[in-house]
């Protein structure tokens, strides 16, 4: 009696295990992304309400990168912060662009690390897989992430010029420090083209003196293209620096990042489409 009762009781917890993960990622699904060749990893992602109703329309892409702690092999824990956060909360990213007033809905694509964060032949990898399987206006690629994420987004920004290239604009977060070889190399965003727009906090003094040193070098080569929000916080905050809701000069990340186009795509085109 008392081994049926252990059987059964382990049995529950299972199914409310299970139920709670299948919960956690509501309003996204679970997939598999090449992170590197013949080798995937777990990612969330979501979809455009229309996509399946408009086949030979292309969507804006979003790569989300998290942080640190965030690495693993448990996709829930994606969703305790930044855009996986409301997504799951069943917040809408769909955006009007002041610019055209047309509204936008993205391809969001939330790859999870195995430790730490995703290297940029990572990224690399993420991007040609989605845009292989899915219908990605390759024009209007954004890549944002916080914490080792943030760091994880200037790192792919300075790495190789091409890779720079397939990018329209880019939201890193308290960014970690950045290897010596990519801060010489920050001049590969301004000569690409990309848009900045940085957040750190007073209370992360390292991290606020790092990322005020990343986007003035950008900067001294643009002074157009990067701007930083400096928040009285410290290491935190990105729920809300996400949500659509926070505005600054009156647009939120998503509208600041429609503002950036590519005027010609780096992708390689792709036939193979997922409908």
């Amino acid at each position: 009696m008392k081994h049926y009762m252990k059987k059964s009781f382990t049995g529950i917890l299972c199914m409310l295990s299970l139920g709670m993960a299948a919960m956690a990622q509501k309003h996204m699904e679970q997939v598999q992304v090449e992170v590197a060749p013949r080798f995937k990893k777990g990612a969330l992602l979501q979809l455009p309400d229309d996509y399946a109703q408009n086949p030979k329309k292309r969507y804006p892409l979003i790569i989300f990168l998290h942080g640190r702690s965030r690495s693993g092999e448990d996709l829930s824990k994606l969703t305790y912060d930044g855009i996986p956060y409301l997504l799951d909360k069943g917040v809408s990213l769909n955006t009007v662009n002041p610019a055209d007033g047309k509204t936008y809905k993205f391809i969001i694509i939330m790859p999870q690390a195995e430790f730490w964060g995703l290297r940029p032949d990572n990224i690399t990898a993420v991007m040609n897989d989605i845009e292989r399987q899915y219908r990605v206006d390759t024009t209007r690629v954004y890549l944002t992430g916080y914490s080792a994420g943030g760091s994880g987004t200037f790192t792919a920004l300075t790495d190789n010029a091409a890779l720079t290239r397939r990018f329209a604009a880019a939201v890193p977060m308290s960014p970690t420090t950045l290897n010596d070889e990519n801060i010489a190399r920050l001049k590969m965003i301004a000569d690409g083209n990309v848009g900045i727009w940085a957040f750190a906090g007073k209370g992360e003094l390292r991290f606020l003196m790092d990322t005020r040193r990343y986007v003035d070098s950008v900067k001294k080569y643009n002074d157009s293209l990067a701007i930083i929000t400096v928040h009285d916080g410290g290491h935190c905050c990105f729920k809300q620096f996400y949500d659509p809701g926070y505005k600054m000069n009156g647009l939120n990340i998503y509208e600041w990042m429609l503002q950036h186009k590519r005027t010609v795509s780096a992708a390689v085109a792709n036939k193979k489409t997922h409908i």
